[in-house]
């Protein structure tokens, strides 16, 4: 009955006393040219070859329809463009442009297509850490698919900065059904897992997923000490900076910074003994607010250690702040010393900046599907985790390479997709080339162009 509804004609109401008709008999019609440039961004920086070296692969190749590069590269580019469950694949696999994904424009074999169906890419989600199985031939290599992310941020470099701040969060990913690993979170009041993301900016260092029965900061020291080294390597000279909520402002990662030439600027909890160190300022928050009849903020800057969970005495900004609403005193930890960053730059200018990673993870668990954590097990969903991070990387490329100085040049995502890559065209297939007939009305074909014209000369 589906295909019978697919197939036939669809009338809608008349106009100019003609009939309107519809039908999806097009032919070699897509809705995502914009996948052009995702292939030309990614030929620029590597990315699918590069994910696919992360993989081993123990099929028979002779009997292997569908590279591990092909998966790769179907499975991040149809997430970037807004295909984010792989049963969308057995429709897609037939998409002529997501096709030249792929090393050839034909199957190996009259009963396949071009591009993987639903059931090949769920075994490569499936595949495991270490040797096969009977049913799961393809294995992926955790630690090289987590050094490339820092790779990805170093090569986007042109020269080493002087200095660097690394954002740290957790958030919750709900889940809905019975996955490995699910807790009840108290605070999110859901079952939920508890990704750790770190960012540069806009740039993907590191997204792990985590049960959520941990405290925040659970495993941020082992991959900070990670993503450090690794950076050092190329950047022995740079100042590191990390930037966190008070969920971070834990004794063995504030020791681990000290011990390693890392800064760090970390919320803190508020408590009594706090508050009752910046009373006198809340007062003259008070007094001054009341005198304009608007907020009013007071600094003080201290050193401070807490009765039993502190090793030594560091230094602590509060910020007494009086609203309209009353009293907000706020805190602050840091390494960072008086002479580098007095103490309202230091909370207002830096601290405060923290705030738009959370556009970041929005960006990847919104825009670009890592929440879509719904396989079986934690490998599995990881792994998934990976693969909306990667479609993430891909379109930053997309922005920084090929949009800046355009009206998409701080767009998110989820915008780049919705004006750039969702694109209607026809293609046609002759002998010498492949023609992308490419909409006539669309209304950022200047920014197309230039991003195909920056591209195209990085690339050179």
């Amino acid at each position: 009955m589906q295909t019978h509804c697919i197939s036939c004609q669809l009338e809608f109401e008349g106009f100019d006393g003609r009939k309107v008709v519809a039908g999806f008999d097009g032919g070699a019609i897509t809705s995502d040219a914009g996948a052009l440039l995702l292939r030309h961004v990614e030929g620029a920086i590597g990315l699918f070859e590069r994910v696919a070296a992360c993989f081993i692969d123990y099929r028979d190749p002779d009997f292997t329809v569908h590279s591990v590069q092909t998966l790769i590269g179907q499975r991040i580019a149809a997430i970037a463009l807004g295909y984010e469950d792989v049963d969308d694949h057995d429709t897609l696999r037939h998409d002529p442009v997501l096709a030249l994904l792929s090393e050839s424009l034909t199957p190996k074999r009259e009963d396949c297509a071009v591009l993987a169906g639903k059931s090949t890419l769920n075994r490569l989600e499936l595949s495991r850490v270490g040797e096969p199985t009977r049913y799961h031939k393809i294995a992926h290599d955790t630690r090289a698919i987590e050094a490339l992310f820092v790779d990805l941020f170093l090569e986007a470099h042109d020269k080493p900065p002087a200095e660097i701040v690394l954002d740290l969060d957790a958030t919750d990913d709900p889940l809905h059904g019975h996955q490995e690993g699910r807790f009840l979170h108290g605070y999110y009041n859901c079952y939920c897992y508890l990704p750790l993301y770190i960012f540069c900016g806009r740039h993907l260092l590191a997204a792990k997923l985590r049960r959520s029965n941990i405290d925040a900061s659970k495993g941020a020291v082992e991959e900070v000490e990670r993503i450090v080294r690794q950076i050092r390597k190329s950047w022995p000279r740079v100042r590191i900076i990390l930037r966190a909520d008070s969920g971070f402002a834990r004794d063995e990662l504030m020791a681990w910074c000290e011990e390693n030439r890392v800064d760090y600027v970390f919320g803190l909890t508020r408590n009594k003994r706090l508050e009752n160190k910046i009373a006198p300022a809340l007062e003259e928050a008070c007094l001054a607010s009341r005198a304009s009849g608007q907020a009013a903020r007071v600094f003080r800057d201290f050193m401070w250690s807490t009765k039993d969970s502190w090793s030594r005495r560091r230094r602590v900004i509060g910020k007494a702040e009086w609203t309209t609403l009353g009293a907000n005193p706020r805190f602050i930890v840091t390494s960072l010393k008086p002479e580098h960053r007095v103490a309202r730059a230091l909370y207002e200018d830096l601290y405060c900046a923290r705030g738009d990673m959370k556009n970041r993870i929005k960006e990847c668990q919104l825009d670009l599907y890592a929440d879509r954590t719904s396989a079986h097990t934690m490998r599995a969903n990881q792994l998934r985790l990976w693969f909306a991070s990667f479609a993430y990387v891909l379109i930053c490329a997309l922005r920084r390479l090929g949009l800046a100085h355009t009206r998409l040049a701080n767009a998110t995502c989820g915008t780049i997709r919705l004006k750039l890559l969702k694109l209607g065209a026809q293609v046609r297939i002759s002998v010498r080339r492949i023609k992308i007939a490419m909409a006539s009305a669309y209304p950022y074909a200047r920014e197309f162009s230039q991003a195909h014209e920056r591209i195209h000369a990085e690339a050179r």
